[in-house]
């Protein structure tokens, strides 16, 4: 009995010994060893065997994305302040030893790292909004990512790690400067509306000006064709009142009578026209025997010169 004491206590340490040479490291994480306090190697994900007693994992590191959200203020060169909120995307630059060393023994710890991303990312930031004005900062989100990731790429590399992406979730100002901003885009709405307006009257107002002129045209062209018709009716009905005096003449003088009797006849036939359409109105007619014979001459000479015409 008291040898095999002994023996048991022998192989429960060489079990112990035994499986304390077995390390399994998670999908997604690299463990670093260590030999005496110095680095050694690195174990991929699985399951791994270490030299008992001497090999000692130091960390395990994690190569999954990481995020991380940030407050932080800073000042215009017109001295407005200016609050960022953002999302920080980052991980481990890649599965490599040399990588994998900087992560495990660059920082004392993972606070530690934080803190010193965090800073450096303000800096960054700040030093650049530094040399721009309040009006441009809210149109420069993209160019401040893009400033930040070309500064801190390198930087970051010496730690062992890759910048993913930088997110200006929200950005904003003093409540004095987001008012007077919210005045000036509602002052600017309303001008805009106004030169609106001041368009569609001006249209309007053409439109109705276009209109009124084709109208006078169109109407000026309708009166001007009335008048041309009128008067071509005015001809033609004296035309037609000559023709009818030549013919009727002529047959006077067939039958040997004087032809005066047609202008006697037909100046009776005006007065008497003008007693029956004259709807009370008075018209003074000179009725004297001298005022007919000077219309009758008067006839009688349009009727030798459109006999002349028709002759020639």
């Amino acid at each position: 009995m008291e040898v095999g004491i002994p023996l048991l206590i022998v192989g429960f340490i060489a079990l112990v010994i035994l499986f304390s040479s077995f390390v399994t490291v998670k999908q997604g994480t690299i463990a670093v060893v260590t030999v005496f306090g110095k680095y050694r190697r690195i174990l991929s994900p699985g399951l791994n065997f270490k030299v008992p007693l001497i090999e000692q994992v130091y960390s395990r590191i994690s190569i999954q994305n990481r995020s991380v959200e940030l407050e932080f203020q800073a000042v215009t060169i017109d001295q407005a302040n200016v609050y960022f909120k953002a999302m920080l995307l980052y991980s481990v630059l890649d599965q490599s030893e040399e990588a994998i060393k900087n992560v495990a023994f660059k920082f004392i710890d993972e606070r530690n790292l934080m803190q010193a991303l965090v800073r450096t990312i303000e800096g960054s930031i700040r030093a650049y909004v530094a040399t721009k004005r309040q009006a441009d900062v809210l149109i420069l989100r993209r160019d401040i990512v893009d400033h930040v990731k070309e500064q801190l790429d390198q930087v970051l590399e010496t730690w062992g790690y890759h910048l993913m992406d930088l997110q200006l979730n929200d950005i904003t100002f003093d409540e004095v400067i987001m008012k007077s901003m919210s005045q000036v885009v509602a002052s600017n709405n309303l001008k805009a509306a106004a030169e609106n307006e001041g368009q569609a009257l001006l249209i309007t107002k053409t439109k109705a000006a276009e209109a009124e002129g084709n109208a006078i045209k169109i109407a000026a062209e309708a009166e001007r064709q009335a008048a041309q018709l009128r008067g071509q009716g005015i001809a033609l009905f004296r035309e037609e009142v000559a023709k009818g005096m030549t013919v009727a003449a002529k047959e006077m003088e067939s039958a040997n009578m004087d032809t005066s009797v047609i202008l006697f006849t037909m100046w009776t036939e005006s007065i008497k026209h003008f007693a029956e359409n004259s709807q009370g109105n008075v018209i003074f007619l000179d009725g004297s025997t001298a005022s007919m014979e000077r219309t009758m001459k008067e006839v009688m000479s349009l009727n030798l010169l459109h006999d002349q015409k028709v002759k020639k």
